[in-house]
């Protein structure tokens, strides 16, 4: 399977939903948004990263951190990334850790393409 090109990684109707707020682009709000969700990440990846460490996983924090960026990540138009997401976040709810370092790993595969998306859009 090959990686979706960057641009696939956003829903263009979200971009265009976002750059109808600000027509001009004089108040970059599409910049600060994209700014506002690379600062959530900055944040967040490091909380992820020690809830995966030791022999068990922190499934508060994994919850945690999955809903937030599955808002986040809808609203730049990263839907694959949301809905990814939206399933961690089920299955840290429910207690399911069968799967999860795998789900965990591809989310942030996702991240990484929606940061280049995102970087090759402004």
């Amino acid at each position: 399977m090959t990686a979706s090109p960057p641009a696939a990684q956003l829903d263009t109707e979200a971009i265009r939903r976002l750059r109808e707020l600000d027509p001009s682009g004089g108040n970059k709000l599409l910049e600060r948004v994209v700014a506002a969700f690379s600062n959530s990440l900055d944040r967040l990846l490091p909380d992820l990263a020690r809830a995966r460490q030791g022999d068990k996983l922190d499934l508060t924090t994994i919850r945690h951190v999955s809903h937030t960026l599955k808002s986040s990540s809808a609203s730049l138009g990263a839907m694959a990334l949301s809905s990814r997401c939206a399933d961690i976040e089920t299955m840290a709810r429910d207690g399911r850790t069968e799967g999860l370092e795998e789900q965990l790993d591809a989310m942030l595969q996702d991240i990484q393409q929606v940061r280049a998306a995102l970087a090759a859009l402004l």
